[in-house]
């Protein structure tokens, strides 16, 4: 009886350690996300600016994509968690998930700056894409062969297709993390101040002491 009381206990202490490990992954996808984000956000800046190139075009739709496969994954990973413990009736509160909410809607208000800046501010991409497949190369090939010319693709009217894609993606995931957000921090306010510009209120300096140093707001220091 010892014997198996003892073994009990043994797999019991492996579960938890998984669920550190589980937890500590979560940690760096979340420290990831935000890097990214502020990264984006940072050479948004950039358009119609002197150092608006064709190269920082395809650097921020490339960061772009990536933020958004890493808030899908991430939510993708987080949301099991809560509905499980909401199903058990376990209050969910979770800090990664309060803070994958709040630089997901920061993160949506990037991109719908990026599609107003693309719109007012486009790129002439042709040189850059004339020695590489353009984004939808199988239809411009078949295009040539009928029409026996090239065809360029067109960066900027493919990229705000792209951009409200996105958009509507990172939109529904907020959306369904919304359900699962804490009850005081659902409430609009304390959203729109946290996720200010600035990011100052008293809350939501309150909100990062708990999470840790990092939050949304602050560029990464590799910039």
């Amino acid at each position: 009886m010892a014997a198996s009381s003892h073994h009990h206990h043994h797999h019991h202490h492996h579960k938890d350690k998984d669920k550190d490990d589980a937890g500590h992954n979560i940690h760096g996808l979340i420290v990831e996300i935000n890097a990214q984000v502020a990264l984006f956000r940072d050479l948004l800046i950039h358009i119609g600016q002197p150092r608006d190139c064709p190269e920082l075009r395809e650097k921020i739709r490339k960061l772009r994509r990536t933020c958004v496969d890493a808030c899908r994954h991430t939510s993708q990973l987080l949301l099991p968690q809560m509905r499980s413990a909401v199903a058990e009736g376990i209050p969910a509160d979770n800090p990664h998930f309060v803070l994958l909410f709040f630089i997901a809607q920061l993160f949506l208000r990037e991109l719908a700056k990026c599609h107003r800046l693309v719109q007012v501010v486009p790129m002439d991409m042709s040189g850059f894409y004339e020695n590489r497949p353009g984004p939808s190369n199988l239809g411009n090939v078949i295009s040539q062969i009928l029409l026996c010319k090239t065809i360029t693709p067109d960066f900027n009217a493919e990229e705000l297709c792209s951009i409200s894609k996105d958009s509507q993606d990172v939109g529904r995931i907020v959306q369904e993390m919304q359900e699962y957000m804490p009850q005081q921090e659902n409430s609009t306010e304390r959203n729109e101040a946290l996720v200010a510009e600035d990011a100052r209120s008293p809350w939501a300096r309150k909100f990062y002491k708990n999470v840790g140093s990092f939050c949304c707001i602050r560029r990464p220091s590799y910039l």
